[in-house]
């Protein structure tokens, strides 16, 4: 027993020194109000004031609802073609660990140089509009526009996320028996039945971890937005993790800013809930 607690200290430790007690520092803040500037400024109890604060701002409320509808669509999306990648890295293709490495290579390209170079692709006179008009198309404002720029930062988050999480389902993949396809193959089962009475079934904790792990990691966009958008135009790509930085850095509402952090993540653990419980293995 005193050895496992001597091996588990330090992660224990980091855990609540960089988890537990910011979280907790965060959520206290919530209940207070900043009154003043700079060194003359004070704390007073505000209670729930932040809250009703943050909820009577109707920019604050679309911005909820942008985040939610934000990973709604783009969690399944990128879970979705993840696993085509993975499933069709798992058969036997000419150059398959060419093909693989070339998928995961985005992932060891830091976010932010991602961000840079999707920014400068997709600009008024970047490559990607240079080739649509090529191909006889208009040229596309991507993240200049407002109905265009949340799209053109999933498109980014996809560009790294999709390789990451094929790996993690590779893995899961070459778990299953093959000796359940042979099984299937010879009573005549399709791709597609193999694929949905076998290989989903088998899945389902590669596929938990992963939904689990991309929704908590999609939540907390930050980079792109920043670097690409900085929250427009028109906020329409402003999502509660910016709004919780902006409100905090660029607005000094260091109380507002705890407050929006909090909500974003009660907003992830009730998702993360649900997925699991709508993923629960039954064995």
């Amino acid at each position: 027993m005193v050895t496992a607690v001597l091996f588990l200290a330090p992660a224990l430790l980091a855990i609540g020194l960089l988890r537990i007690v910011p979280f907790a520092g965060a959520a206290w803040s919530t209940l207070y109000k900043r009154v003043g500037v700079g060194l003359l400024a004070e704390q007073r109890f505000a209670g729930m004031d932040n809250y009703v604060t943050l909820f009577s701002d109707p920019l604050f409320r679309g911005t909820l609802v942008r985040t939610v509808v934000f990973n709604l669509i783009l969690n399944p999306v990128q879970i979705a073609l993840a696993m085509c990648v993975a499933v069709l890295m798992t058969r036997v293709i000419p150059l398959r660990g060419l093909w693989r490495t070339a998928v995961f290579i985005p992932c060891t390209i830091p976010l932010v140089g991602s961000s840079i170079a999707w920014g400068i692709a997709l600009r008024g006179d970047g490559p990607i509009n240079g080739l649509l008009q090529a191909l006889g198309f208009g040229p596309q404002p991507f993240f200049t526009s407002p109905h265009q720029a949340l799209a053109s930062i999933m498109l980014v988050a996809s560009w790294v996320g999709i390789g990451y999480w094929m790996l993690f389902l590779i893995g899961g993949l070459n778990d299953v028996n093959t000796e359940l396809y042979e099984a299937a193959g010879i009573d005549g089962a399709n791709n597609w039945r193999t694929f949905w009475h076998i290989t989903l079934p088998l899945m389902k904790r590669p596929l938990l971890f992963v939904l689990v792990a991309d929704t908590v990691a999609n939540f907390v966009l930050f980079i792109p937005v920043q670097l690409l958008t900085n929250g427009g135009p028109q906020e329409s790509t402003t999502l509660l993790m910016f709004d919780a930085y902006r409100r905090t850095y660029s607005y000094s509402q260091p109380n507002l800013g705890a407050t929006s952090t909090l909500i974003l993540t009660l907003i992830m653990l009730v998702i993360v809930a649900i997925q699991f419980r709508l993923l629960k293995d039954e064995d």
